[in-house]
């Protein structure tokens, strides 16, 4: 069946996020199969701030979202925290969730969520919106055609610049949390090295202004034989990239994971003693991601690889976390 021979799913916001006013919203007016029909907040007031510029109904509470005939699905950007709380709430009103990674704070929480999805019938899909930018199967389309050889190395960074969890003399604020940074180079490491990395070392730098866990890095090992040096953090200048050194040549790409859709990407390319550079494609990964989570419903696809990625980056996280000593 084509995409235009069904009718949009339509789609309801648990949250007034910033990466949903940013982000999410925005890229779904560009995806004819979404349609939002409503935005749920504490306040009835921010709900509207959201809908008057995105349509939908404007709704106090997100309990009365979920009780709602004309939502098929929810999209949840609320704190990792209450991921899986609010996820649980909205299958248990039969709705498909799509949540803003990370999903789960814990293994035991994700594995709670994808078996009562499951048992319901259910999509649950973790918001790795990077995953679905065409750069990086175009990286893996080359690395699979021998551009750089056997792959030995994969290396990737992200840290991001952030205010103290508190200011001087002022109301301590909720700062960003290592796990949703730390969470896009593991899940880099896994889309390219692919499953049952094992964790060989890990650190995590002590408690400070900018948070509980502000920092850290990991040793990965693919069953291959190849390792992943990843580093992260909350108190750095921005960096977003990943590197892949081969047995003929290497090669490097920025601005990997945070990719504004105007972004032209350029991949570096090291081989046989010469350094060249390939343009690669703009692409909107926020709408592409929301395309991919609709198709699986309305086409009834299957849901079992979405569930399997979850549990699988919930394993590796709390892998690192072990490893690391937390």
């Amino acid at each position: 069946m084509s995409a235009t021979a069904v009718r949009p799913l339509r789609l309801g916001v648990l949250g007034c996020a910033d990466i949903a006013r940013r982000r999410m919203l925005p890229s779904l007016e560009r995806q004819p199969l979404v349609e939002v029909t409503a935005v749920a907040s504490r306040t009835s007031d921010k709900a509207r701030q959201f809908t008057d510029l995105f349509g939908g109904t404007p709704v106090e509470g997100y309990g009365r979202l979920l009780e709602r005939d004309d939502v098929d699905a929810v999209y949840i950007p609320l704190p990792p925290e209450m991921h899986v709380e609010w996820t649980l709430r909205a299958l248990a009103a039969g709705k498909h969730v799509l949540c803003e990674k990370p999903f789960a704070t814990s293994l035991a929480d994700a594995e709670k969520a994808v078996a009562f999805a499951r048992e319901r019938g259910l999509l649950l899909m973790e918001g790795f919106m990077f995953l679905h930018h065409s750069q990086h199967a175009r990286v893996r389309e080359l690395v699979a055609d021998g551009l750089i050889g056997e792959v030995q190395l994969f290396s990737s960074e992200f840290g991001i610049p952030l205010r103290p969890a508190a200011e001087p003399g002022g109301t301590p604020r909720r700062a960003s949390t290592l796990p949703e940074v730390a969470a896009y180079p593991i899940r880099a490491a896994q889309l390219f090295l692919g499953p049952g990395l094992r964790v060989a070392g890990a650190q995590e730098r002590p408690a400070s202004a900018y948070g509980p866990s502000p920092a850290g890095s990991a040793l990965l090992v693919s069953t291959s034989g190849a390792a992943a040096q990843l580093a992260y953090g909350v108190e750095h200048a921005y960096l977003s990239g990943y590197g892949l050194w081969g047995s003929r040549g290497r090669l490097r790409l920025e601005r990997a994971f945070s990719t504004p859709d105007d972004f032209t990407p350029v991949l570096k390319v090291e081989r046989d003693g010469e350094v060249s550079e390939m343009v690669l494609d703009k692409d909107h990964h926020f709408t592409n991601i929301a395309g991919v989570f609709a198709r699986a419903v309305l086409h009834g696809e299957d849901f079992a690889p979405h569930a399997e990625a979850i549990l699988d980056h919930a394993r590796l996280v709390e892998e690192v976390e072990r490893a690391a000593g937390r």
